[in-house]
């Protein structure tokens, strides 16, 4: 009759010493494992697309929240036109905030700070479809407004997706400026 160890192996009790001694860790390698870790790290950075990278970029206006005191001012201008029914003071207040927040949005976007593709190419679409109405009249069918309008956002978009990713991998792969 078999032992009831018989199928076991014994284990060896954790914290014991073996017999062999650990290498001697060399300057050379660490160095060599170090830049491997900061290559690795280089290159995630390199990869990500979506989130932040690095700092804000600064205002051109030397330090002036200008675009944002224009999105302040359009949305007081939005919500008093709406509140009494004056279209001028709507359409000036929507026109003031949107040009705020296209500048904010075209700076951190062609800086490779934060992608804004989307809502960068519905910019010139919106324009086009503006311009359409204006010049031939609303179609009976409105479908027909976005034959050229769709084209239009989709190579903006395209376009504007290249600019960032280049723009983002120049912001990561170099270093700030100290």
């Amino acid at each position: 009759m078999a032992s009831q160890r018989s199928g076991r192996r014994a284990r060896k009790p954790r914290g014991a010493v073996t017999s062999r001694p650990r290498a001697v860790g060399s300057q050379r390698r660490a160095e060599h494992a170090a830049s491997l870790q900061a290559a690795r790290r280089q290159s995630a950075l390199a990869q990500r697309r979506l989130g932040t990278a690095g700092e804000r970029p600064p205002g051109p206006f030397a330090g002036l929240p200008v675009s944002e005191t224009a999105i302040a001012i359009g949305l007081v201008g939005v919500v008093v036109g709406f509140a009494s029914g004056n279209t001028a003071a709507l359409a000036a207040g929507a026109a003031v905030c949107g040009l705020g927040v296209l500048e904010v949005t075209a700076r951190e976007h062609f800086t490779g700070y934060r992608s804004h593709c989307a809502l960068l190419a519905a910019v010139p679409a919106v324009g086009m479809e503006t311009a359409i109405v204006l010049l031939f009249g609303e179609p009976n069918d409105r479908l027909l407004l976005l034959a050229p309008v769709i084209p239009a956002f989709a190579l903006c978009f395209w376009l504007l997706r290249r600019s960032f990713e280049s723009a983002r991998h120049a912001r990561v792969t170099t270093p700030p400026a100290s």
